[in-house]
């Protein structure tokens, strides 16, 4: 039996380390590591969190490629609990060949009011491909919608983990702030970018980013209504995973109800055979079997609700009491 410690990400703040410790059990268990995991137990040595976690057989490269994948946990070590006649608990540094496609900074970098925290994002993204039917490929293979962009940290996480991004932002000053950021990050860091902006006729603009010089990565910025993404995004391929965070703050569960009922129809027909849909919301007024009931009746899609994903409701500060994320599949 081979032991796995793994160091729950470091956070600036107690609440985003309690959203860390709360999630990285149930990222791990949906990660393709999961099918080696039997079982996984929080610690604290020195007074840093760990996942201490019982695997069934030594780690193989392509599980090494998932641990640096991970957003949840940051550091990797096999641990005994002696070796020889030394006692332990002793650990030795497990590396992962995980390179960014592109620098960390470009998610950490955009600042704006309301942006939903980096590491659940990645997250989210995680979750997406985990659930998928491309849970075993490669980022640098895959698409991600994100239908209700705002500032744009699904499409700047998507874009460092390897994928290609689009998303639409009804908001033409989020959209306008975003492209001018992205372009000015590209350019101050040297990178190889072309960019063509397009206006489409009676449904709005967009920009699309061509970043790369030998290997590329696409990205597509489209200002207008999430419920014309079809033909905002006409000429784009579809996507593998949409990841996306509702609007907080909506007092009344019709309000999402009908973003839902006009987006969703959309939002999955954009959405490739066997890929997942993944969104958070704020569940303190709006129901997980409720939230389910819409899904289902204005999709296609299945949503997954077997243990962990029922699990993954948190706690996020005074006002969201409680996010939830589901996870449905086409």
């Amino acid at each position: 039996m081979t032991t796995l410690l793994a160091q729950i990400a470091p956070q600036r703040s107690t609440q985003y380390a309690e959203l860390a410790n709360a999630l990285a059990s149930h990222e791990l268990a949906l990660s393709p590591l999961g099918a080696v995991i039997t079982e996984s137990a929080p610690v604290t040595l020195g007074g840093q969190a760990y996942l201490k976690c019982e695997l069934t057989a030594e780690l193989e490269a392509s599980h090494l490629h998932e641990l640096g994948l991970l957003a949840t946990t940051s550091a990797y070590f096999d641990f005994y609990d002696q070796l020889g006649d030394h006692p332990g608990p002793l650990l030795r540094p497990i590396e992962t060949d995980f390179r960014p496609q592109l620098p960390l900074d470009l998610v950490e970098a955009r600042r704006y009011r309301g942006k939903t925290n980096e590491m659940f994002t990645h997250f989210l993204c995680n979750v997406a491909r985990f659930s998928s039917g491309y849970a075993h490929e490669r980022w640098d293979r895959l698409r991600v919608l994100d239908p209700l962009a705002g500032g744009g940290t699904t499409l700047f996480t998507a874009l460092v983990l390897g994928a290609d991004a689009a998303g639409v932002e009804k908001d033409a000053k989020d959209v306008e702030s975003t492209a001018t950021f992205l372009k000015q990050y590209v350019r101050e860091k040297g990178i190889a970018c072309r960019i063509q902006e397009d206006r489409l006729k009676k449904v709005g603009k967009r920009w699309q980013f061509t970043i790369g010089k030998e290997t590329t990565q696409r990205c597509i910025l489209a200002n207008g209504d999430t419920a014309q993404s079809g033909e905002l995004l006409v000429g784009i391929k579809k996507a593998h995973l949409i990841v996306t965070d509702l609007p907080y703050g909506v007092q009344h569960q019709g309000q999402l109800a009908g973003l839902l009922s006009q987006g969703l129809p959309v939002w999955t027909s954009l959405l490739l055979d066997h890929g997942a849909l993944v969104f958070s919301w704020d569940a303190t007024r709006f129901p997980r079997d409720e939230m389910i009931a819409v899904v289902e009746a204005n999709s296609p899609l299945k949503v997954l609700s077997d243990p962990p994903y029922d699990q993954l409701a948190h706690r996020v500060d005074r006002v969201i009491k409680q996010r939830d994320v589901l996870v449905a599949r086409r």
